[in-house]
């Protein structure tokens, strides 16, 4: 057996096993017993309040178990919080858009939390707007027909290409339904005929996926559009990663929260509390304690140390291992592996409070605006890379458009943001963390001066003028914040090597601790982090 072969044998044995943990039913799953505990004793320690590590606590809760969830800043949430500044304004972190369920007419359905009902969220009236130095499209809301019908009027020559393009997306997903329900039992010998779309598509980075089908390098720029919100350019990022997500935005639709992301984090935490688990704010967490390669809890920054059967991190993963334990031999290929892997980028966002309705005057009514100079992602990532916004693209959110009083009346929240990667920083960092900060602060007002013009020119004429409220975020401030490695929004990179069933996994080295979020599998996103947080759970589960 050539080696191509024995690559593939081993992808279709790790999705089949990967398949077993999506197939369980939940119903059989253990629960817990009203055992007698010491005050810091606990079923599960969960180290960070990230939604990945409030999804699998809210999990031990819901099945009788108690869990501990230790989190250092003084909110929950990580990149799912918000922020508060003069004049009524609050600034969410980092939601964009995110998939809901729906039940009686009313999106308040987070995905495997049906108890969690406080938190509707409403459509985006478009699913997002990119405009491009030659086309100006607004991809419509649960309409993929509609959108393959724009792109198809733009590029009628690439009609057969569009059309193949969606089907194989769209039969990715349904290659993976069938692999649940098999749960399992699967003929590996006919698995290119019985799961054709998956078969071909797994070894693709996305690049290579629309390669096959599209020939017009504006419309493969167009169809890529999103990669931003995966943090790598197509030519790098995982076929499988893009299209899953991506189809299921066009046909399910883009949501946001009522009350921002904070108030999705603020529902975690009654529910794991109404259900018995725990959750300490300003509660860092110093050491993993482990004895014979096992752990057994966490010391905090005061001295404190709480026990439990498993520990949980939702913190980054290379701080898991590099700060919060000792790096001995046992662990030597473990992290050997993890130095090979690549971090994501980071962000650069300017959080605007306007003084009047901007976007009203102007007439503006979309929500989420993609402004890209060019139709080039390889250049963009580059770009993004060395923090060159100069003559570059950004995005830009005007969620007034989405539901009455997001501001204060008569005024507006605007979020521009751009990608950036972290070398850029780092000859600041030693300083930013020391609070010597005036360089620092000098370079993040020139990059910030430079997307408040872009987007005065472009799109909204008076801006500056009407700016009440700036605040600048940087990697460094989601360092600090989120704790999240090199600033990263994404994890790991969704590489082809790892993505997927052969990303980083739940389970470690280390008997009981596990990994939870955007680190480990899936990958990021809201809807990643907290089907991350179940599917760690339901690990944990077949074990015990």
């Amino acid at each position: 057996m050539d080696g191509k072969s024995m690559e593939r044998r081993d992808f279709i044995k790790s999705l089949l096993a990967g398949a077993s943990v999506l197939a369980l039913d939940w119903s059989l799953f253990p629960t817990g017993l009203s055992a007698e505990r010491g005050e810091n004793e606990f079923d599960a320690v969960v180290i960070g309040s990230g939604l990945g590590g409030l999804s699998i606590a809210a999990a031990f809760a819901r099945q009788g178990f108690k869990p501990l969830v230790l989190e250092k800043h003084d909110k929950p949430g990580g990149y799912a919080t918000t922020f508060k500044r003069p004049g009524g304004f609050v600034f969410d972190v980092s939601l964009h858009s995110t998939s809901v369920g729906e039940r009686e007419g009313i999106h308040n359905l987070i995905p495997g939390f049906p108890e969690i009902k406080e938190v509707e969220f409403v459509p985006h009236p478009n699913l997002y707007r990119a405009i491009y130095p030659d086309y100006d499209i607004r991809v419509p809301q649960k309409d993929l027909a509609g959108y393959i019908g724009m792109l198809t009027s733009h590029f009628p020559d690439e009609k057969e290409g569009i059309e193949g393009l969606f089907e194989d997306m769209k039969g990715v997903v349904t290659d993976i339904g069938k692999l649940e329900s098999a749960k399992g039992q699967v003929d590996l010998s006919r698995f290119p005929i019985d799961f054709p779309y998956l078969f071909k598509s797994y070894s693709k980075t996305w690049g290579e996926m629309v390669d096959a089908r599209i020939k017009n390098p504006k419309l493969k720029a167009i169809v890529s559009t999103l990669w931003g919100y995966y943090g790598l350019p197509p030519s790098k990022l995982a076929s499988i990663y893009y299209a899953l997500p991506t189809i299921s935005f066009l046909q399910e639709g883009g949501y946001y929260a009522i009350g921002k992301s904070q108030k999705i984090s603020n529902a975690f935490v009654e529910f794991i509390e109404k259900h018995g688990g725990k959750v300490m704010l300003n509660s860092t967490v110093q050491e993993i304690l482990v004895k014979d390669h096992t752990a057994y809890g966490a010391r905090t920054a005061d001295g404190k140390e709480f026990t439990g059967k498993v520990v949980v991190s939702n913190a980054n993963a290379y701080d898991t291992f590099h700060t919060m334990m000792q790096q001995d031999e046992y662990l030597k290929e473990y992290l050997a592996r993890m130095d090979q892997m690549t971090v994501s980028l980071s962000s650069f966002q300017v959080f605007l409070g306007l003084k009047k309705d901007l976007t009203g005057e102007v007439g503006i009514t979309d929500t989420e605006i993609f402004y890209v100079t060019g139709y080039d992602p390889e250049a963009e990532f580059k770009a993004a890379l060395k923090a060159e916004v100069e003559g570059g693209g950004y995005g830009l959110a005007l969620y007034d458009n989405l539901y009455k009083d997001y501001s204060p009346k008569g005024k507006n929240t605007l979020n521009i943001i751009t990608l950036q990667g972290y070398d850029f920083w780092k000859k600041y960092e030693a300083d930013y963390f020391k609070g010597n900060k005036k360089e620092y602060r000098a370079e993040k007002e020139r990059l910030a001066d430079i997307l408040i013009d872009q987007v005065e020119k472009t799109l909204l004429p008076g801006l500056r003028d009407a700016i009440e409220v700036k605040e600048i975020g940087t990697p460094l401030t989601n360092v600090r914040y989120t704790g999240n490695y090199r600033g990263a929004i994404y994890g790991w990179d969704q590489t082809l090597d790892n993505s997927g069933q052969s990303r980083l996994p739940h389970t470690t080295p280390i008997e009981n601790l596990y990994l939870s979020g955007a680190w480990t599998s899936p990958g990021g996103g809201y809807g990643g982090v907290i089907w991350s947080g179940l599917e760690c759970f339901g690990e944990i589960m077949q074990k015990w």
